[in-house]
């Protein structure tokens, strides 16, 4: 009877190690899943920038090019 007790013991134990690697691993998928969306935005943000100068100077650009025409 000892036997089969300290055998539902080292189960129960095998689980707990396993559940805490679990927990574990999704702490740092969602980590990392905010690190990926803040890199993301970051590079939206970016490229709106980028986008935004380019249409202003295609803006300047073309009002140069009226004035000479």
């Amino acid at each position: 009877m000892a036997g089969i007790k300290q055998q539902i013991f080292q189960e129960l134990a095998s689980l707990e190690e396993a559940a805490a690697r679990l927990r574990g691993t999704a702490v740092a998928s969602v980590r990392q899943t905010d690190l990926e969306v803040a890199i993301l935005n970051e590079q939206v943000r970016t490229l709106r920038d980028k986008n935004a100068r380019a249409v202003d100077m295609i803006d300047k650009s073309l009002e140069i090019l009226k004035r000479l025409a």
